[in-house]
């Protein structure tokens, strides 16, 4: 019976695979193969599984998914856009809403099950939507920037939904202002709890992990983190998926940002594989030939009444013609969270099977359309205006990336640091990426672009732009990592010059044979620092020891080896560090000259003021709050720097 299961649930991953290969090679999202493969695999198909032996799975990568939303959810970026988001976007939602309640009560008298069409109706696919405009490079767009505002929207309505919803189940009795008063109490309790939790002690928690250097713990304590949240607002009768988000959200503003992102993505993708194929088991294929018509008039009627309720809404905003049109086009799909809504619509029994079914075909196909439909918005929105299309090569070009010249480093010790120096003094732009929670947050102080994250993970090279860059240099010596890094980064940007920091050559051939450009044993180097300095001063002409060092380097160091080794002395290495002047500290008013740099035995490196840099300040300096002041030495006489800057 078991390795019967077993079985089934490898053909149905087979199935998955196979499907997600044959409709990305036409251009589909993988969505829709996952719809498929649910179809086939469920009550519709070979019926080796139910949608209720699904659900459970599949409520999972809902959570995964809202705890994503919520790592992206830029509270600075919502309110810089809070024109379009707030006004264009809750204007969509209300009136889709609206307009799409009103139809379905013509027909069905139900008005929770009209509110539930209504809802799944408003929504969009922000992944379709986004994908395609960043691939044809029309997010700085006119009407690229309107999509991304209405989507924001789109994807914060869905909050309030997940808290509606379980209240709508609750009886047939309709709702009362105590019952909405007393769910939007308990959505006001989960948010202080989780607030007070995310400020104090998810910092705390993730520093620790961070410390540990293990992938397994950071991963592991991700998931914790993103379950637990879900399981507390469940237990105040809320949707789990809403403490995800509210986790997420907490944890959006932090360092470890980009890294619970890529640590997160492999579960969720793979979750919400499960969840749209125990979507597409509810697809009834009687029912669907039977009603086959109405899915098609419907599908339609969807397509142009989003598409005219955006139109009207952005021509009132008095915007152009094409303008309007083109983002009515992007926005006129129903989306992935539309099956979220209809999931939970479904599992609290608030939907007929019928209507249901109608739905899901309804977003499907009206997302197999979305890519036709964003790809061709301008054309169309042309012959509607009553002007011929025409081909625009130069403008679908993606606009020219002003980090063309990019040099990423991976590791931002020592040595990253003193690149990242030099980098900035010839104003060439870079990204590190440091797994050191404490440099990274002391780095990101001072202004300097610094994330936290695995240099070996795909996604976050990735995020990284790591297909922009010009240079990539590796400044770690742990080996296992610098291979699988070095590995990564070449298949990533094949033309980028690689260059990789080691401790010496033993690994110097398989390094080069993995993909490195140019491999820099800095014993070694220092050694021949050392020797050009001697054979300088001892007469020999520059270009001639020039030319002995590069032979040395091509020929792989070859008179450097076979020398015995003794011990090497351990040095106490000065640090920099940030310290930032807040309202009321000590070294506020004060001049450079009033500090006793030399009796704290602390060197003042600079200052950085309303994002300019500072180096060295004179001693008429006035130190304001808000400054940032970077200054070198000992650790033990840094910190009584600091204290001193401070508390005086």
């Amino acid at each position: 019976m078991e390795h019967g299961f077993f079985i089934q649930i490898l053909l149905m991953l087979v199935i998955a695979i196979v499907a997600i290969a044959l409709l990305r090679r036409i251009g589909l999202p993988a969505i829709l193969a996952y719809l498929l493969t649910g179809v086939i695999s469920g009550p519709s198909g070979f019926n080796w599984f139910s949608q209720h032996q699904m659900q459970s799975v599949a409520e999972l990568g809902v959570v995964l998914l809202m705890f994503t939303l919520g790592l992206e959810f830029s509270v600075p970026r919502l309110w810089a856009m809070r024109r379009t988001v707030f006004g264009l976007g809750s204007a969509q939602v209300v009136l889709t809403t609206l307009l799409a309640m009103g139809a379905g009560l013509l027909f069905i008298s139900d008005v929770t099950q009209a509110l539930v069409i209504g809802s799944v109706t408003a929504l969009s696919s922000t992944a379709i939507v986004l994908k395609l405009l960043n691939d044809k490079g029309w997010l700085k767009r006119r009407h690229g920037e309107l999509s991304v505002s209405v989507l924001l929207f789109q994807d914060l309505a869905v909050v309030p939904l997940l808290i509606l919803l379980p209240l709508l189940a609750d009886g047939s009795e309709p709702l009362t202002v105590l019952q909405l008063g007393t769910a939007l109490g308990k959505g006001i309790l989960a948010f202080i709890v989780l607030m007070a939790f995310g400020k104090w002690a998810l910092p705390k928690l993730f520093d620790e992990v961070a410390r540990s250097r293990s992938n397994e713990l950071f991963v592991l304590s991700t998931l914790v983190v993103a379950l637990l949240t879900g399981a507390f607002t469940q237990w105040l009768g809320l949707s789990m998926a809403l403490g995800a988000f509210m986790a997420g959200m907490l944890l959006g503003e932090s360092q470890y940002r980009r890294q619970l992102e890529a640590d997160i993505r492999p579960f969720r993708d793979l979750l919400m594989g499960l969840f749209f194929i125990s979507i597409g088991m509810l697809l009834d294929f009687s029912l669907v030939l039977a009603y086959w018509w109405q899915i098609l008039l419907l599908l339609l009627a969807v397509i142009v009444g989003k598409t005219a309720i955006v139109f009207a809404l952005l021509r009132l905003a008095k915007e152009p013609f094409r303008v309007a049109m083109s983002t009515g086009l992007s926005l006129a799909q129903v989306g992935e969270f539309s099956f979220v809504v209809l999931a939970l619509a479904v599992s609290y029994q608030l939907l007929a099977p019928s209507v249901s079914n109608t739905l899901v075909m309804v977003a499907v196909l009206s997302m197999a359309l979305a890519p036709a439909l964003v790809r061709h918005s301008i054309d169309i929105a042309r012959l509607l205006q009553g002007l011929k299309p025409r081909p625009e090569p130069a403008e679908n070009l993606p606009p020219l990336d002003p980090q063309q010249d990019l040099v990423l480093l991976l590791g931002y010790g020592r040595v990253g640091q003193t690149i990242g120096r030099f980098l900035k003094a010839e104003a060439i732009p870079f990204i590190a990426l440091d797994r050191d929670p404490s440099r990274v947050a002391e780095a990101r102080r001072a202004g300097e672009p610094v994330y936290f994250g695995d240099a070996c993970k795909r996604s976050l090279l990735k995020q990284a732009n790591v297909r922009h860059a010009k240079s990539i240099v590796l400044t770690f010596c742990e080996q296992p990592q610098l291979e699988e890094a070095l590995v990564l980064c070449r298949q990533l940007a094949p033309e980028a010059r690689i260059m990789v920091r080691t401790r010496d050559d033993s690994e110097l051939e398989q390094l080069e044979q993995a993909g490195a450009s140019q491999v820099i044993p800095e014993t070694l180097e220092g050694s021949l620092m050392l020797v050009s300095q001697v054979l300088y001063q001892s007469g020999v002409p520059l270009s001639r020891i020039l030319k002995r060092l590069e032979s040395e380097r091509r020929n792989h160091y070859q008179y450097l080896h076979g020398f015995f080794s003794g011990e090497e002395a351990d040095f106490s290495l000065e640090l920099l560090h940030a310290v930032a002047l807040p309202r009321g500290a000590s070294a506020v008013g004060k001049f450079s000259a009033e500090i006793p740099w030399q009796q704290l035995r602390v060197e003042l490196r600079a200052v950085r003021r309303g994002g300019r840099e500072y180096e060295p300040p004179d001693d008429d300096w006035q130190f304001r709050a808000g400054d940032t002041l970077l200054i070198r030495g000992k650790p033990r006489r840094v910190e009584k720097a600091e204290v001193i800057l401070l508390q005086g």
